[in-house]
């Protein structure tokens, strides 16, 4: 151990050999070259999906249209039916479909109708700009007096009153790695009379998330993060049993149909989940990111959750008395997602050092944040020690 390391490597080493879950990272591709701590933005590839991809284009050339009555059409709801125990849902329950976005504008419009005496979305203030946006969006076009109302972190839950119709919040902070408590606020929604609506995409494949039993009524999340299901992969949404033959979509495409092969021309929501569709499944994609929840297979997510605390926990250690870092994370584990957030004046120039002189990818966030993701199924303990020393070196030959 030299002077400057605050662990010895070969203790970080030490630590993979003994973790159950470093077999796991066998099974991705990614370039030995580079320390990859950008999963919480885009996750890496699967070594079996070219094999499953390559399987469909043959099926597609051999079947043709035939193939959607030999499994395609199915595909949402038996992705979504696999993602259900990773985010604490039932069979049924969840929806492999559109895009985080779409799914964020039809579920909150069905909240927003199922609470038609009720005016206000309360969100938080920092929320992903998207998500923003999509409420802004919803507001201007309902048709009544609905406000998008943002407020601070510390300020939210005693907001939540008899006028508002959703809680609409982000589970993990894109920015931060802020974890809100799930059961807490969706008691304090329920008790006013109020509906919650959580984004997971920062959540979803890293967390032990518990839809069911901490009551949340409405989920949406993406496929492309730590669900490693490839760029742009189908998002997935979740709507509680309970609510799902109450709710109302507003985007009423024909796969929500009750009998969407009738071409009918009034529409008849389809029953439970399948009402939340809309446009016609993209089969590739619905693929390759089923090809990725195989790994999901042989772990639990207690596991995973525990494996990405300890690897924060580690880069904190790590990364602390660096000059001029300050931690933007919440330093307990149990208020964190799986990364650690660290902010710095000049976050941008560092970042593009890590990646171009140490190849370690992780990503900067304006005006002066440094992300690094810590997906469990794939990052190692000496990833984080490495990426830590690297952070350590540009600082110290930048203040040289």
């Amino acid at each position: 151990m030299t002077s400057d390391d605050p662990l010895d490597r070969e203790a970080a080493q030490a630590l993979d050999a003994a973790d159950p879950l470093a077999p796991l990272r066998r099974r991705f591709s990614l370039p030995a070259d580079k320390i990859y701590l950008d999963g919480n933005s885009l996750g890496p590839p699967v070594r079996e999906v070219p094999a499953r991809l390559a399987a469909l284009a043959d099926d597609w050339a051999q079947q043709l249209i035939g193939g959607w009555w030999r499994g395609w059409m199915d595909l949402p709801r038996r992705v979504g039916d696999r993602i259900a125990p990773l985010v604490g849902a039932a069979p049924g329950e969840v929806l492999a479909a559109d895009s985080t976005s779409v799914n964020l504008f039809k579920l909150a419009a069905a909240a927003l109708m199922a609470r038609p005496d009720r005016a206000l979305i309360l969100t938080e203030e920092s929320n992903f700009p998207t998500d923003l946006y999509i409420l802004d969006g919803l507001a201007g076009t309902v048709g009544r007096d609905v406000s998008v109302v943002r407020l601070a972190r510390e300020r939210l839950i005693d907001a939540i009153d008899d006028r508002v119709a959703l809680v609409m919040l982000s589970h993990v902070h894109y920015r931060s790695a802020a974890r809100w408590d799930m059961a807490t606020v969706n008691e304090r929604a329920h008790a006013a009379g109020a509906l919650s609506l959580w984004d997971l995409s920062h959540s979803a494949g890293a967390l032990a998330v518990d839809l069911a039993g901490t009551g949340a009524d409405l989920a949406v999340g993406c496929g492309y993060k730590f669900l490693n299901g490839g760029p742009g992969a189908p998002a997935f949404l979740y709507v509680a049993a309970r609510h799902q033959d109450a709710f109302v979509s507003p985007l009423p495409g024909w796969m929500g149909h009750a009998r969407p092969f009738d071409f009918a021309p009034d529409y008849d929501a389809a029953h439970g989940i399948a009402r939340f569709a809309c446009g016609t499944p993209p089969v590739l994609g619905l693929t390759a990111l089923d090809a990725a929840l195989d790994v999901f297979d042989e772990v639990s997510m207690a596991a995973l959750e525990a494996k990405a605390q300890r690897l924060g926990d580690l880069f904190i250690r790590l990364s602390e008395g660096l000059p001029g870092i300050r931690l933007l994370s919440p330093r307990e584990a149990r208020a964190r997602g799986a990364q650690v957030s660290l902010a710095h004046p000049h976050a941008e120039a560092l970042m593009e050092r890590l990646i171009a002189e140490f190849r370690v990818i992780g990503d900067y966030r304006p005006p002066d944040i440094l992300r690094f993701g810590f997906a469990p199924l794939y990052t190692r303990h000496v990833d984080v020690h490495d990426a830590a020393m690297a952070l350590r070196a540009v600082l110290t030959d930048r203040d040289s």
